[in-house]
C-alpha cells in the first residue's frame, strides 16, 4: 500500500471515529471521487466490517460503541441510507455514500438475489445533451462536444461543450421565441441573453425570447431547472410554470415542475421571490398542488433540492417511487414499479455519474430486487 493510500485510509478511520476535521474531511471526499481504484479500500474495509457484524461477540464493547454512536451520528448528519426504523442489529443493512463510493455494510445476513442482467451492456448516467428549436421551426442538436455560432437575424448564440450562451442583447434585436428541450438522459447550462443561467435537468424545456427589450424579462419552464437571475430592478424577470408565476429582481432559485410529480416546488437559494404573491425568504419552499391550486410555503433542505446541479441524487426518508422516478429521467429507462406493496424509506448521497448497475446494486442491499433488460428496469 502506497503512502499515499496509507494517509487516506488514516483520514477514513478517522472520519468514522469522528475526529476529522472539515478540511481532513473535504480532502477525504475529493480523494474518493477521483479514481474508481479508490473502491478496493472501501471494499476492504466493507469486509473487514462484515467480519466483525458476524463474528459480533469479539468486538470489545468500547468499540461497538463508538461505532454505534458514529453511525447513528451519521445518520441524522451525513444521510447514510437506511431501511425504516435503524436499529443496530435488526436493520437488514446500511449503505454509506460518500461521493458517490459506498460501503455496503450488513448487520444480518439477508438473502438477497444479485442484480439480473439480461444484457452485457450497463446504463451509462446522463449527459450533457439538449435540442434548440428556433422561432422558425429550424431544430439543432446540441452536445458536450459541439461547438456551433447559430445566428439568429442580429442575434448570436454560441454552443460550447455544454452550455449555450446569447450574446449581450441589444435593443435593436427583434424578440422571437426558442424553445431549449433537455431529454430524458441529458441535462444543459443556457446562459440568457440578460446574462442569466438556467441549468435544466432531464426531461425539462425552457421557453424564453432572444431578446429581453420590454419592461419585464419572461420565460416558461416544464421539468425542473435551476436560475441564478442577473439582477434589474427597473426590469422584473417572470418564470411562469404550469398555473403558477414566480417573480424575481434577482436570485438564486429551484423550479420543480415534472408532470409525474405531486407537486410544483419553487425553493428559494438566495435573494427573494413572490410566488403567486407568497413572498419566499432564502431557504424556503413554495409547493403548489396541481389538483387543489393551493401553495403552501415551508422550510427546505436547499441542499438536497439542488443536489442534482452538483452532481448527485440526494434522498431524505424517501419513497422507492420517488428514487424510480429520478433514475428513470437521467439513466432515460422505463420502470414497471407496483409502488403500493413497497413502503419503505431511504435517503442517501448518490454520484450521478455512476453507471446505473451500481445504484441498483446499492439499493438491492436495502431488499428491493431488480431485473434489467436494455432500457426497461422491473422491480420486483
Amino acid at each position: 500500500m502506497s503512502q499515499s493510500t496509507e494517509h487516506y485510509e488514516k483520514l477514513l478511520q478517522k472520519y468514522l471515529d469522528g475526529q476529522c476535521s472539515m478540511a481532513e474531511t473535504e480532502e477525504l471526499y475529493a480523494w474518493l471521487q477521483t479514481s474508481s481504484s479508490h473502491r478496493s479500500l472501501l471494499l476492504t474495509m466493507q469486509r473487514e466490517f462484515e467480519q466483525a457484524m458476524n463474528n459480533r461477540h469479539e468486538i470489545p464493547a468500547e468499540l461497538s460503541d463508538r461505532i454505534e454512536k458514529r453511525l447513528l451520528e451519521e445518520i441524522t448528519h451525513h444521510k447514510i441510507v437506511k431501511i425504516n426504523r435503524w436499529r443496530w442489529v435488526a436493520a437488514a443493512a446500511v449503505v454509506l455514500l460518500i461521493g458517490g463510493i459506498y460501503f455496503l455494510r450488513t448487520t444480518t445476513s439477508p438473502e438477497i438475489t444479485p442484480l439480473a442482467l439480461n444484457t452485457s451492456k450497463d446504463v451509462a448516467p446522463g449527459t450533457n445533451k439538449a435540442i434548440l428549436t428556433l422561432a422558425n421551426g429550424d431544430v439543432v442538436t446540441l452536445d458536450s462536444a459541439g461547438n456551433k455560432v447559430i445566428t439568429q437575424g442580429k442575434t448570436v448564440v454560441r454552443q460550447k461543450n455544454g452550455q449555450l450562451q446569447y450574446a449581450a442583447q441589444s435593443n435593436e434585436d427583434a424578440v422571437v421565441y426558442n424553445t431549449l428541450t433537455v431529454p430524458r438522459g441529458g441535462q444543459f447550462n443556457i446562459v440568457l441573453p440578460d446574462g442569466s443561467h438556467v441549468w435544466l435537468n432531464a426531461a425539462s424545456s425552457l421557453k424564453y425570447p432572444t431578446a429581453f427589450n420590454g419592461p419585464q424579462r419572461r420565460v416558461e419552464i416544464q421539468g425542473q431547472g435551476y436560475f441564478e437571475v442577473a439582477k434589474n430592478a427597473r426590469q422584473p424577470f417572470f418564470v411562469k410554470v404550469n398555473n403558477m408565476e414566480v417573480q424575481v429582481l434577482g436570485t438564486s432559485f429551484d423550479i420543480m415542475a415534472y408532470t409525474d410529480e405531486k407537486s410544483v416546488n419553487t425553493t428559494l437559494v438566495e435573494g427573494a421571490v413572490s410566488v403567486n404573491n407568497h413572498r419566499l425568504q432564502p431557504g424556503q419552499q413554495a409547493v403548489l398542488d396541481p389538483v387543489t391550486g393551493t401553495i403552501t410555503v415551508h422550510p427546505a433542505d436547499v441542499d438536497q433540492v439542488i443536489a442534482w446541479k452538483t452532481g448527485f441524487f440526494e434522498f431524505d426518508n424517501a419513497p422507492l417511487s420517488d428514487i424510480m422516478r429520478q433514475l428513470s429521467r437521467w439513466y432515460d429507462i422505463d420502470v414497471n414499479y407496483n409502488q403500493a406493496a413497497d413502503n419503505r424509506l431511504f435517503g442517501g448521497r448518490i454520484s450521478r455519474s455512476l453507471p446505473l448497475s451500481d445504484i441498483l446494486h446499492m439499493l438491492e442491499a436495502n431488499g428491493p430486487k431488480f431485473l434489467l433488460s436494455g432500457r426497461k428496469l422491473i422491480v420486483k
